[in-house]
């Protein structure tokens, strides 16, 4: 059976999969994989170097796949932010017509994205973000649970609370992110009240990601307990995969030590670097407890199709079989 919702309607997506924003990862190889499997890919802005380099790469995108596919713009607290209005505008321009904001203050690029007519795609980790989100009028809202890689917020709120807290409050369609990588997933935050999942992590770990093969490796070889939570006491707590640069931080963080002090092990630079090399030491590597249910490397089209057909037999087999009478 096709699993249809509100998003793969409002999308015009096959499958209720979506790629989120990864940096250094959503580039159009990674999002093209991902909408030609029938799911959404959605480029990142900010791995662009410049607005007009994001342009030409949403160019390269459409000679990739002629499905849908968004663009990423997230908004983090920096010492020098990047132009995010001129990235903004280089999304408009691009004609595109799917966009995923996450951070902070998204409300006058909700506001010009909603004016040009763009579905906007916003993820949060906590319900009062949701709502927030909403009033702005995103039209899709990501609710991103502690499980997560990147940044799960300071709640610390599992998605098996989150959400159906979500569910119970937020009126648009939710996508379900954080710790999805299989169909039991998919089927799982269905009953929780999503109408999709989105993944990260998971696809890092296929035949398209524009990553080095022992990054790979390593997520395929990691389990559950492979990732750290490092920043937290700057009250901007990220999800990395263990390595020597998340435990040096750990330390630098346990004796009272300024961001300053960590700043060059942890600048993105280096970790760029890392995914391009395969030094799985060399910097930071975001990595979510998905960790823990990958076991090989597909491509796009492989990882897809299990997925979906592995929720369809759930929902229509094993939860059935619960539910017969006798």
């Amino acid at each position: 059976m096709p699993l249809t919702t509100r998003i793969t309607q409002m999308l015009g997506i096959e499958h209720p999969i979506v790629q989120g924003g990864m940096m250094w990862v959503g580039t159009a190889d990674m999002a093209s994989a991902v909408s030609n499997a029938g799911g959404l890919g959605i480029i990142t802005a900010l791995t662009c170097a410049s607005p007009d380099a994001l342009r030409a790469e949403i160019e390269r995108c459409r000679t990739l796949t002629d499905k849908p596919f968004g663009v990423n713009l997230t908004l983090l607290p920096s010492l020098n932010p990047p132009p995010y209005a001129q990235y903004r505008r280089a999304i408009i321009e691009s004609g595109i017509k799917i966009v995923e904001t996450a951070g902070h203050n998204p409300r006058e690029h909700v506001e010009d994205f909603k004016s040009h007519g763009i579905t906007v795609l916003h993820k949060c980790t906590a319900v009062r973000h949701a709502l927030s989100a909403e009033r702005m009028g995103a039209d899709i809202i990501s609710i991103d649970g502690f499980e997560c890689a990147g940044h799960p917020g300071e709640d610390d709120i599992p998605g098996l609370i989150l959400i159906p807290a979500a569910a119970d409050k937020v009126r648009v369609p939710l996508l379900a992110s954080g710790g999805f990588g299989d169909g039991r997933g998919l089927a799982a935050a269905l009953a929780l009240g999503a109408e999709g999942i989105n993944m990260g992590t998971r696809f890092c770990a296929t035949v398209e990601a524009p990553i080095h093969p022992d990054i790979k490796r390593m997520l395929v070889e990691g389990d559950e307990r492979g990732t750290d939570l490092i920043f937290r006491t700057y009250r901007n707590t990220a999800r990395v995969a263990k390595n020597a640069i998340s435990q040096a931080v750990r330390e630098a963080e346990s004796r009272g030590e300024p961001f300053e002090t960590i700043a060059p092990l942890v600048k993105g630079a280096r970790g760029r670097e890392g995914l391009s090399t395969g030094d799985t030491a060399h910097g930071v590597i975001t990595a979510g407890l998905v960790m823990g249910i990958i076991h090989d490397i597909p491509t796009c089209e492989q990882l897809i199709q299990r997925i979906v057909s592995e929720a369809e037999e759930v929902i229509t087999q094993r939860l059935m079989k619960f539910a017969s009478p006798g």
